[in-house]
């Protein structure tokens, strides 16, 4: 293979992985710059060097570059009490070292398409996480006093979308405690909050 094809499939990977990696690092993910950049100038390296020495037949080193990145997107989890964060980023990690791999054999046109679906995916999950929609959804609990119900209905139609997930009621304080699932932005939520500070009968409540 030519010195000079190598050197740009090198370069290509590294400057677009960079790229990517920059974005995650700005918005303060787990995982950044250096992470996407290795892991996409190895798997081009790698690639290359299967071609190069395979002998006619590089799948099985391409096969290892794609098993080996997944229990490295694994390390990318994080378990919390009652949820597991990080799917998007594991998930990344391996398509990251899939678009290595495609640019290291030389095919540029799928490793184009596999790098502006990502972009895209990105861009798109960013919306939802604004929005609250799906699994960005905000976890709320509310403790309340029993009779005002119908404010607390009031209040409640601030969100878009409610799912109640729990209710526990105390008959001794008269109070309930509530746990939903809503879907509200950022910028609504602030606004929200800042109205149940003002309710007297809100007891208590938690966002998570």
């Amino acid at each position: 293979m030519d010195t000079l094809v190598i050197i740009f499939r090198m370069l290509l990977t590294f400057i677009l992985a960079m790229v990517f990696g920059l974005q995650r690092q700005r918005t303060h993910k787990p995982i950044g710059f250096g992470t996407f950049t290795f892991v996409a100038i190895g798997s081009c390296g790698l690639a290359v060097t299967a071609i190069i020495i395979g002998m006619g037949n590089p799948l099985p080193l391409l096969g290892a570059i794609v098993t080996g990145i997944g229990f490295l997107g694994a390390g990318a989890l994080i378990k919390t009490n009652d949820k597991i964060y990080g799917f998007t980023t594991a998930a990344s990690i391996w398509v990251f070292s899939i678009f290595g791999l495609v640019i290291g054999v030389g095919e540029y046109l799928v490793g184009g398409i596999v790098y502006l679906s990502i972009w895209t995916i990105i861009l798109v999950d960013g919306f939802f996480k604004k929005n609250g929609i799906g699994s960005y959804q905000k976890r709320i609990f509310f403790e309340i006093k029993n009779k005002n119900m119908n404010d607390f209905n009031e209040l409640l139609k601030n969100f878009k979308r409610i799912k109640m997930i729990t209710i526990e009621s105390n008959k001794r304080d008269k109070t309930e405690k509530l746990e939903y699932l809503v879907e509200c932005d950022g910028k609504k939520l602030r606004k929200v909050i800042n109205l149940i500070n003002e309710l007297k009968w809100v007891v208590s409540y938690k966002v998570e």
